[in-house]
């Protein structure tokens, strides 16, 4: 009878366990630092939530983060929508609850508050803040995909209320309007951090409506520092809304619904989300919710501070592209009107293909395909797929990477988008240059100019380089022009353009031309083929070494070009033994697995392991480099699970080694009997060496995979040792 006691205590223990993943999740990692740190936000959110709640430390812009865990005042609780430390937020609404006098400085007047009071989820967020007047108020949120729920938790004898910010911005209008007889406040924010990067939007505005349950006793509008009592309406480029509740009030909640399509869609995405649910129910829905989500990777074996580190980098990678549609219709920031369908938007794409949309494809199947119908709808739209929307063209950043989005996509057998409007949009990245490109250097963050797709294109189809003297970042458009001509050659294929496929496959070879045989470097040259004086420029954020194996899509032909394997692998040891090798930027994600290429994947495993110890850990600063959107959380996931995509557009995956005892991926969310069980004997910090490796019982004899071996099922078993292997593979 004990022994069945003890295993229906132990069943039900695991039960609990695997219900709660979500607890894993910890939305702080990656909100302190002083400049190389993660740069994220605790966003409460369901998976690609189109709007994200969090608390506010600072009064965002770009460059300026929502929440910083350093900070120590509190400004309010906003529906965000920016993705990124460097990108804008758009479209956004903020609340503040105060007690008794409204703020003399209101929405600028900062409260103070601990995090000893604080607790972050992924489903829920709460803090208890003092004001001046040294009382305390508790704010809790949650939120759905487009609406949220916040309550708020007053003291006695004074008289509670809520500021409510429409717009804070020089450049742009808000609008507000309170209805007292339905405890209602509507409005909109037509702001976009990001506006001078992209075309004008005249339509663009982010839609709210709050609704209280309780009674307004007070309210009125402000703008700038003024505040106006009993006055319903406000339009302002800065301006709000003040209401106050009865002194007995000591709990509030505000449902909020967002939406960028009307008024009526926004109380109509309330209505569905959230309705008359109660706060906690919509805490315990979304939590499910990141449970379902994050249930599609079980982990046994690992400690809890090694749970912590995978889930909430499984979190940060499950974030974006955010959801752009509304039930079935959309606002499209690349024509400014409103369409039938669904969409995304926010994507950080020349740091996101490399890991966290190959994650995407494995995690979240059934979101991946129409986050490729949703680039080729904006081609269909704007003219072209776009670079980093935010929400529109932005022309942030290098190459068309889309493409290679479209392409792993293409390579994977991902459904759910038309495989010839992929390859049109594709191909005029590769053969359409924007216009006036031969005379535009393509500054970055330079006022918007036109769209700039492959900046230099003109004079690459030209030459078969871009050349420095004519074209910013030079040496890097070449090599990442050259890896989206191989991945447009992969969709050109697939579509049945057999002559593009060759032109494309011929193009991708491009990279030789701006490697110096005598410096044995990527360097610049000018449009008369000589090199330049100055061998550092023409990089994107880094130096030659950043760039010197960025070729992701023809590793033999780069080792060739180096004069074989011996000498490439010496070239590798320098980059990594000189402390050239930068983890915390995305060029260079791929090099740790290069060592597979040329027989000495001991030196992938120790690396692999090396970074996975040094840049991901279990606190606030336990992330070195922006997640930019989730790609620094998706190197880490792969990596942790023992394999990654060195080369997105095609279906290989290169082995790394893999971190704990065991690891049960579930590819297909609506038949979970189809695993793909990573099993590691032995494995530890010390014994982070492969011995031998099996797929489906059968010896591995290179160090790598493919996409089907993973989505039809099976087991990859390793056998772990503290020795390095050097005479396999």
């Amino acid at each position: 009878m004990k022994k069945l006691f003890f295993f229906l205590f132990a069943l039900s223990f695991n039960c609990i366990q695997a219900q709660d993943l979500a607890d894993f999740a910890n939305p702080l990692i990656g909100t302190k630092g002083l400049f190389l740190y993660g740069r994220t936000t605790p966003f409460v959110t369901p998976p690609f939530g189109m709007t994200q709640w969090t608390a506010c430390t600072r009064n965002s812009k770009i460059r300026i983060p929502n929440y910083h865990y350093f900070d120590t005042r509190l400004r309010g609780f906003r529906g965000s929508h920016k993705p990124a430390m460097w990108m804008g937020d758009y479209g956004y609404v903020t609340l503040k609850p105060f007690i008794g006098d409204i703020p003399k400085k209101g929405m600028n007047q900062t409260y103070l508050y601990s995090h000893c009071a604080e607790q972050a989820k992924a489903y829920a967020y709460s803090n208890t803040a003092i004001t001046a007047q040294l009382t305390a108020i508790k704010t809790a949120l949650t939120a759905t995909e487009r609406c949220a729920v916040l309550q708020f938790e007053f003291q006695k004898h004074k008289q509670p209320g809520v500021l409510i910010e429409a717009s804070q911005a020089p450049d742009f209008d808000g609008w507000i309007k309170i209805i007292p007889e339905k405890n209602e406040i509507i409005g909109w924010n037509s702001d976009r951090h990001s506006w001078k990067l992209g075309p004008p939007l005249p339509n663009f505005k982010g839609y709210f409506v709050i609704r209280f349950d309780e009674p307004f006793v007070n309210y009125g509008t402000w703008v700038n520092d003024s505040f106006i009592s009993l006055n319903t309406e406000q339009k302002a480029n800065a301006c709000g809304a003040w209401v106050y509740f009865n002194t007995n009030s000591r709990k509030v909640t505000a449902k909020i619904g967002t939406s960028f399509i009307s008024i009526e869609q926004a109380r109509e995405n309330l209505e569905k989300e959230v309705g008359t649910q109660s706060y906690d129910t919509t805490v315990q829905n979304t939590k499910q919710v990141w449970n379902q989500f994050l249930g599609r990777i079980e982990l046994e074996g690992a400690s809890k501070r090694e749970k912590h580190i995978f889930y909430s980098a499984l979190y940060h990678s499950l974030l974006f592209p955010r959801q752009f549609d509304e039930y079935g219709r959309y606002y499209s920031a690349f024509d400014d009107t409103i369409h039938k369908g669904f969409s995304y938007n926010d994507y950080s794409l020349w740091d996101t293909y490399r890991a966290e949309h190959p994650l995407l494809i494995l995690v979240a199947p059934e979101h991946a395909g129409k986050m490729v119908q949703s680039l080729i709808q904006m081609y269909q739209e704007g003219g072209y797929m776009p670079k980093w929307p935010n929400p529109t063209y932005t022309g942030i950043m290098i190459g068309t990477h889309a493409d290679a989005v479209v392409a792993d996509a293409v390579a994977k057998g991902v459904k759910g988008f038309d495989i010839e409007q992929a390859f049109q949009a594709c191909r005029k990245d590769a053969m359409v240059p924007s216009v006036g490109d031969s005379i535009n250097r393509w500054a970055d963050r330079a006022p918007f100019n036109g769209i700039e797709a492959r900046a230099g294109l003109s004079w690459y189809m030209k030459l078969g380089y871009v050349p420095v003297d004519k074209t910013n970042e030079s040496v890097s458009n070449t090599l990442e022009g050259a890896y989206d001509d191989f991945c447009v050659a992969q969709v050109a294929k697939a579509a049945g353009h057999t002559d593009d496929y060759n032109n494309l496959m011929q193009r991708s070879k491009n990279y030789r031309n701006v490697y110096n045989p005598v410096t044995g470097m990527m360097a610049p040259r000018n449009a008369d083929g000589s090199w330049a004086k100055n061998t550092r420029d023409g990089f994107t954020e880094g130096s030659p070494w950043t760039y010197l194996f960025g070729v992701q899509h023809d590793i033999p032909g780069l080792i060739d070009l180096m004069g074989g394997k011996e000498k490439f692998t010496q070239k590798l040891d320098v980059n990594f033994r000189g402390w050239h090798y930068i983890h915390m930027n995305e060029p260079g994600h791929h090099y740790t697995y290069l060592y597979d290429y040329v027989g000495q994947a001991w030196k992938t495993q120790r690396l692999v392991a090396l970074c996975r110890t040094i840049f991901y850990r279990n606190n606030p600063d336990g992330m070195d480099g922006d997640d930019d959107c989730g790609q620094m959380s998706a190197w880490y996931v792969f990596s942790a699970l023992g394999f990654y995509p060195v080369t997105p557009g095609t279906d290989v995956y290169a082995i790394g080694t893999p971190q704990f005892p065991k690891a049960i991926l579930y590819p297909n969310p609506n038949d979970r009997s189809k695993k793909f069980e990573i099993i590691a004997h032995h494995v530890s910090g010390i014994n982070k060496y492969i011995k031998s490796v099996k797929l489906n019982g059968i010896q591995l004899t290179e160090p790598f995979i493919h996409h089907a071996d993973i989505i039809n099922g099976g087991v990859l078993e390793f056998e772990m040792s503290a020795k390095p292997n050097k005479k396999g593979w």
